[in-house]
Parts: C-alpha cells; structure tokens; sequence
C-alpha cells in the first residue's frame, strides 16, 4: 500500500469507486440470505404451527372429555374445587411475586 502523500487524487477516486462497488455487492449478497433466512425461519414457524394445529385437532376430543369429566366433578363437589381454584391461584400468586 502506498503511503496518502504520494496518491493523487485520481487514485484515491479510483480505490473509493472500487471500494463502493465492493460495499454495493456485499450489501447485495448480505441481502439476498437475510431473505433467505426470514423465509427459512418463516417456513419453519409454519411447519411448526401445522403440526401443533394437527396434534390439538387429534387431541381435541380427549380435552373435551377430560373438561366434562371435570366440569361433573366441580358440581357435584363444589367446596373442593373452590379449595383447588385457591390453591392454584396461591400458587400463580407466589410464582409471581417470587420472581420480583
């Protein structure tokens, strides 16, 4: 490299349109897999999202009767699901407060 008293100013020209071609094709190519990887990223939040939407759809049929089975249960025993509905919501309460 020569040193910046003996360049003229053609040459400093020339090395910064060089050096501005240079930064265009990087910007370029940088750009080109920043798409790449969004569209990876968004084809795998995809895939993932059908796979769940398929696992709740076959499941869906067993939550309900686990909700019903549930659901009978409160009724017919009110004062223990209010005690559990209390110690669920103490529990959400000092997992809360214990993370301040």
């Amino acid at each position: 490299m020569a040193s910046f008293s003996t360049l003229s100013d053609i040459d400093l020209e020339k090395q910064v349109a060089i050096l501005s071609r240079e930064l265009a094709a990087l910007r370029k190519a940088v750009s080109k897999r920043g798409g790449a990887y969004y569209d990876d990223g968004r084809d795998a939040a995809l895939d993932t999202y059908s796979d769940l939407a398929g696992r709740l759809r076959d499941a869906m049929p067993a939550i309900r009767k686990q909700g019903r089975v549930i659901e009978k249960s409160a009724r017919d025993h009110p004062a223990a699901a209010a005690t559990v509905g209390l110690v669920v919501l103490g529990v959400v309460a000092s997992l809360l407060f214990s993370r301040r």
